[in-house]
């Protein structure tokens, strides 16, 4: 237990670089807490390995239920529940779950073979067509980080939810987000470390998504083309949905990092993607099915850049979806509510 405290409060006083609280008067985001400014070479792979997908359920649990009411008015009647059911995010002995495998394609984007991580259903036959996820880590991760972590219970909630008949069998892809055109480079807390994050647009849309669409068996078509990502996932997720939302009929950013505007956080400057005027979708866009910003009321991480992207999109007239979950902090509960609560409003619209 102590070990798992000092890890925690480790990573906390690391996680400088998108740490945000309070807005000063120049629009820059500052933390209201003390931290020690690390740098990547001092931190451990399990602290890197956090950033990419949360903390577990036992170590992000920062705050209890009821302190707070997180969920933006007028957001329940939208059919959104904050925690993910336990029946859901559970292993049932009546659910056969499908396991990630991995595979390799070339990115012409990046001049490079890349990888993936993919979860087939049990049951995958290819004279099916299947729904598809790509699903968006976070920073420091790769294909690997959400396959590679069981606590994120995703295999359990595609699993159930189709065993239950609220969707259909999905397959979900966990690419490598970090879009680099040279090998050597490596993530890091810097504006030019985070540049092939969002080189990412184009390796996805160019590369791999053709690529699945050739070797799985999978539907063509947005209404079965799904969008998600968690941190800098997240703000990926929000940035091609705007450039590109023909692309994906349903989406889900949870706790998105800065950048996706030009901002300053404690680390470093972010020279942002899009002016604040920007984010929006275009006005003869054909925008997505559901789109769905979500994050922890007691986030830690990015604090209160997803609600200032729920912002600028509510100024802007972008229609979204906006609530917070309930003491979560940038953890495995935001993820699970997250994918739940997407797969959700999925099944509610096939419904009709």
């Amino acid at each position: 237990m102590k070990k798992s405290i000092l890890i925690c409060m480790t990573l906390l006083m690391t996680a400088s670089w998108c740490a945000c609280g309070k807005k000063t008067n120049q629009g820059e985001h500052m933390t209201g807490n003390d931290y020690i400014s690390g740098t990547t070479d001092v931190m451990s792979e399990e602290e890197k390995g956090k950033f990419a997908t949360g903390f577990s359920a036992e170590e992000g649990s920062t705050s209890s239920a009821g302190e707070k009411n997180a969920v933006s008015e007028g957001v329940q009647a939208d059919g959104i529940e904050e925690q993910c059911p336990e029946e859901y995010s559970s292993t049932r002995s009546d659910v056969k779950y499908g396991e990630f495998t991995h595979g390799t394609y070339y990115s012409k984007t990046c001049g490079m073979k890349r990888g993936y991580s993919i979860l087939l259903p049990a049951g995958y036959s290819d004279k099916k067509k299947y729904p598809v996820l790509y699903l968006l880590h976070g920073i420091f991760g790769d294909e690997y980080s959400f396959s590679g972590d069981a606590s994120n219970k995703i295999k359990e909630i595609v699993g159930n939810m189709a065993a239950d008949g609220l969707i259909e069998e999905t397959i979900v892809v966990c690419p490598n987000m970090f879009a680099a055109t040279d090998p050597s480079q490596k993530p890091g807390f810097d504006a030019e470390a985070c540049l092939p994050y969002d080189n990412f647009i184009n390796d996805l849309v160019n590369d791999l998504m053709p690529y699945i669409k050739s070797e799985y068996s999978v539907r063509v078509g947005r209404e079965d083309t799904y969008l998600a990502g968690f941190s800098m996932g997240g703000r990926e997720t929000i940035f091609i949905t705007l450039k590109r939302p023909e692309l994906f009929g349903y989406v889900c950013a949870i706790s998105a990092a800065p950048g996706v505007v030009s901002t300053k956080d404690k680390f470093m400057s972010h020279p942002g993607q899009l002016e604040e005027s920007e984010m929006k979708f275009a006005d003869d866009a054909v925008v997505p099915e559901v789109f769905i910003l979500c994050c922890g009321s007691r986030d830690s991480v990015v604090g209160t850049y997803p609600e200032s992207y729920h912002e600028l999109l509510k100024t802007n007239g972008a229609e979204h979806i906006w609530y917070e979950i309930e003491g979560a902090d940038h953890d495995n509960n935001a993820i699970k509510s997250g994918i739940y609560n997407l797969f959700k409003k999925i099944s509610e619209d096939k419904a009709k």
